[in-house]
């Protein structure tokens, strides 16, 4: 009977130390991704949120956070396999998977931005753009200015370009052009946007509203977070680990006010309340909070928008969205 009951106790501390063992062995192989994000983007918002409340390590995540410059300097750390996930927009992705570099995407934002004006300037309409100096961040071809000159030929029947006088350059010009007076409209990043407003500007229309009075059914998520087909194979369970946390931060700072007040420091506002208040608003009406690869329809009904008036030089040779655009591999 005593050897028995040694014998049971002994297959009991064998099962403990296998459990332990598994935890601890759990606990040694975190699910490592390596991330390739701009320096000073809005995105850094989310990945600090995630690390103030533990969200990170309750997946068991181990992030290796690498700065780029800019979206461009992104897709080219992406393509160099340099790391594994970049934050990017669906037309690049779909040129991409056109072209035989298999990327995919799950979305992270629907916010985009939008075209903010003086008040002064008497611009009450999109048409009302026809003879005014109008800032724009990026260049010609990039999407939200073909949708706003998609949007003005829709209103007008006239080309953007040859009737407003468009001058282009980086957010922080742009804002300085509209805020300073030298221009009468922007066409401006949705957290520049947010610094115009309070200077006294105020939001014509946003990208999404112009899109949908395009015709475009819902908000599409532009941006997502972007990653190579092999990855999604080799890392799916590290890939659905970072997806699961980044949700759960997004509803997180949609919902939590005091999660804001931890991350204040890196949406460098200072002592500016005002402005803090604005950019948290402002982000939370661009948060993603489901997705499926199935209900994708209003991104490929915004492609066909950018295809018809921006063409070749916006999307591509392709006039559709490629298939896999969007990965079929996860659900929210």
């Amino acid at each position: 009977m005593r050897n028995l009951f040694r014998v049971a106790a002994l297959g009991l501390a064998l099962a403990i130390a296998t459990v332990t063992g598994a935890a601890a062995q759990h606990g040694q192989d975190p699910n490592k991704l390596s991330l390739g994000v701009q320096a000073t983007g809005t995105v850094k918002w989310e990945l600090a949120a995630m690390a103030a409340l533990g969200i990170d390590k309750k997946h068991h995540l181990e992030l290796d956070i690498r700065d780029v410059a800019d979206s461009k300097a992104g897709q080219i750390a992406l393509q160099a396999k340099e790391v594994d996930v970049i934050l990017s927009d669906f037309v690049w992705v779909s040129i991409q998977r056109h072209e035989g570099n298999m990327v995919t995407m799950v979305p992270h934002s629907l916010t985009v931005g939008g075209l903010v004006v003086d008040p002064a300037a008497g611009i009450t309409s999109v048409a009302d753009l026809k003879g005014k100096t109008l800032a724009v961040s990026g260049s010609p071809v990039d999407k939200s200015y073909v949708i706003l000159a998609a949007y003005y030929n829709k209103l007008t029947g006239g080309d953007l370009t040859e009737d407003a006088s468009a001058k282009f350059g980086a957010p922080p010009l742009v804002n300085e052009l509209i805020t300073g007076g030298q221009a009468q409209a922007a066409l401006n990043l949705w957290n520049w946007n947010s610094r115009a407003k309070l200077a006294g500007k105020t939001e014509l229309i946003s990208v999404a509203a112009m899109l949908a009075d395009l015709g475009v059914s819902e908000t599409p998520p532009l941006l997502g977070w972007a990653f190579f087909d092999d990855t999604a194979r080799t890392k799916k369970t590290e890939l659905k680990a970072f997806l699961d946390a980044s949700f759960e931060t997004k509803n997180a700072l949609l919902t939590d006010d005091a999660v804001w007040d931890q991350i204040r420091d890196v949406m460098n506002v200072g002592d500016d309340d005002a402005l803090f208040t604005q950019l948290r608003d402002d982000y939370r009406a661009g948060i993603v909070t489901k997705y499926a690869s199935s209900s994708m329809k209003p991104a490929e009904e915004s492609f066909a928008v950018m295809a018809k008036f921006g063409g070749a030089d916006v999307v591509g040779p392709s006039t559709e969205l490629a298939d896999g655009t969007f990965w079929k591999g996860y659900r929210k």
